[in-house]
């Protein structure tokens, strides 16, 4: 997963850079809105709500703007978004879950179908594809908190099912009703993660050539730029010469 994860991070990196904030914002601001109006406005007492909100501030979404959408949920004043997954197949075979918060599911689905018939790929029925990842809690934390053994060992005994560390961050996967526990048994050690959340994992990933992976990698610039995608998986690596060449 080391490619994998180290395609990720040039992705969200590049999207940093590239994407106007207010997009990602706004899809922040979605998100807290609909954790907190189903359920507790509270993150303490939410941890879908809390999830949400590390991802705010881990891209320096202001104060302001957070408890705006907090405020918004509990006011009653808020749209009303309904919570869709979409799966497909992608150039080479590959496998794609894109998860989406709209208010028109028929237009978000068109968007969707088009983006995966134009790069070659198609979409496919629910539960398709998902059968070939596992939904799993997912915590993150900068390398420099600590080293790859002790992060292995701390995420270990708070009930870790596994840790992949690299220079630039510690990734750490738990069975999804365990992350909340394991979040912050890590966090009384670490200080608060970059992320805490649930996400799809796939079980295997498919090395593919450049031209398919420069295709792969234009199909998720496309759907995660649309204002309704939150999330998008996949289950393909990149080749070093590839990754070189999206980092440079």
């Amino acid at each position: 997963m080391a490619g994998h994860s180290q395609f990720k991070n040039i992705m969200h990196r590049k999207g940093r850079a590239d994407a106007a904030r207010s997009k990602l914002f706004s899809k922040l601001a979605r998100e807290i809105t609909v954790a907190a109006k189903l359920g507790s406005p509270d993150p303490a007492m939410n941890p879908r709500l809390r999830a949400a909100m590390l991802a705010a501030r881990a891209e320096n979404m202001p104060k302001d703007n957070i408890q705006r959408a907090i405020s918004k949920a509990t006011g009653g004043d808020s749209d009303n978004y309904e919570e869709i997954r979409y799966e497909g197949y992608g150039p080479g075979g590959t496998a794609l879950i894109v998860e989406a918060m709209t208010d028109n599911r028929n237009r978000t689905a068109s968007d969707v179908r088009s983006y995966f018939t134009k790069s070659g790929g198609n979409m496919a029925e629910t539960g398709a594809v998902s059968f070939m990842f596992d939904r799993v809690g997912y915590i993150e934390f900068d390398a420099s908190v600590a080293d790859a053994e002790a992060m292995f060992e701390a995420a270990l005994e708070a009930g870790a099912d596994d840790v992949a560390s690299t220079d630039d961050v510690h990734e750490i996967y738990c069975e999804q009703t365990s992350l909340n526990e394991v979040s912050k048994a890590l966090e009384e050690k670490f200080g608060e993660p970059k992320a805490s959340k649930l996400i799809w994992k796939p079980q295997n990933s498919i090395a593919v050539d450049d031209e398919t992976g420069e295709k792969l990698v234009r199909l998720m610039e496309t759907l995660e730029d649309h204002d309704d995608v939150q999330n998008v998986y996949v289950n393909f690596d990149l080749s070093e010469a590839l990754l070189a060449k999206m980092a440079g």
